[in-house]
């Protein structure tokens, strides 16, 4: 049985075969996948996992035991990615089923591909204070260039913010409230909302840069030519290599947006922070996500296995 590599109203392939390498009926099931997510990030690691899967069924007809081998060539990927591509094949599955492409039942055992169970807590990667003000020392901030990069390493430090939420930013959303700046009405991962706090020090940074490069609206952090003339966007990916060239200037080889994400979390708890709270700066829609994300159970400063006297 399975989706059969045959045209026809219950077929996901048929005989025509475009310039991409996906049959035809291949491109419009993975199209209406891509429709179903608001979230781009998803909608490239969907694409990702249904491309490899089309791949490697090469014209085979879709079936449960495919499913279970195509998940036995995942083995070397982490569990989190391996989980994040058969979620995209369920929902392929979803998809195939309501637009007539499967019955119901072969729908079901087709989605009953277990996950990967990830044992323990990944620890993730993050700073010292030391360290997170080395880098903050890192950009030349004499330069245009070096006002705008020390005001992205000051967001992300000091607002815990996603690389994407940062090149996302515009200026209207720096409001006072309460006497204080914050990031009003932020909209991060699951379209949930949010208001974040703005310490001083990083509004600060903010204004330094906004009147070096005239930014008066729009996206707040603009790319810079080689020439010095300032754009009006900025792209996430350039985030990311503000933060790996700054880290490497301060002898750090790897480190991401996200672990500054993860810094500013975890200097919040060092300094007394409520957790609550803490989930609320994240944006996290438990308090569970939260201690995961925090290691929270797990002390490495001082650790149990210090005192062993041998």
């Amino acid at each position: 049985m399975g989706i059969q590599p045959v045209s026809g109203p219950c077929a996901y392939i048929d005989d025509k075969t475009s310039g991409s390498g996906l049959v035809e009926a291949q491109q419009r099931l993975r199209q209406m996948v891509l429709n179903t997510l608001p979230s781009p990030n998803s909608r490239r690691n969907y694409a990702k996992a249904l491309d490899d899967l089309f791949a490697f069924s090469a014209g085979r007809p879709l079936t449960r035991e495919l499913l279970l081998e195509y998940r036995v060539t995942m083995e070397a990927l982490s569990a989190s990615t391996i989980n994040v591509r058969l979620s995209a094949i369920r929902k392929m599955v979803s998809e195939a089923r309501r637009n007539g492409m499967v019955g119901l039942e072969e729908a079901s055992r087709l989605s009953e591909i277990p996950n990967i169970r990830a044992e323990g807590t990944r620890l993730g990667n993050w700073l010292t204070r030391e360290q997170a003000k080395a880098l903050l020392g890192a950009p030349d901030r004499s330069t245009v260039r070096g006002k705008r990069d020390f005001a992205i390493l000051s967001l992300l430090l000091g607002c815990a913010l996603r690389r994407r939420e940062l090149a996302r930013l515009d200026v209207e959303t720096i409001q006072l409230r309460e006497g204080r700046w914050v990031l009003a009405d932020l909209e991060g991962k699951g379209r949930r909302v949010r208001t974040v706090a703005v310490p001083l020090w990083v509004k600060q940074g903010i204004n330094a840069w906004m009147t070096a490069a005239e930014v008066e609206g729009g996206r707040l952090l603009r790319s810079i030519s080689k020439g010095g003339t300032v754009g009006k966007s900025l792209s996430d990916w350039a985030i990311w290599s503000v933060v790996e060239q700054s880290a490497k200037q301060i002898g750090i080889e790897r480190l991401g947006a996200h672990d500054l994400r993860r810094t500013c979390a975890k200097l919040c708890r060092k300094s007394g922070g409520d957790l609550d709270q803490i989930r609320f700066l994240l944006g996290h829609s438990s308090l569970q996500t939260t201690e995961r994300y925090l290691g929270s159970e797990q002390e490495i400063a001082v650790a149990v296995n210090d005192s062993l006297g041998l």
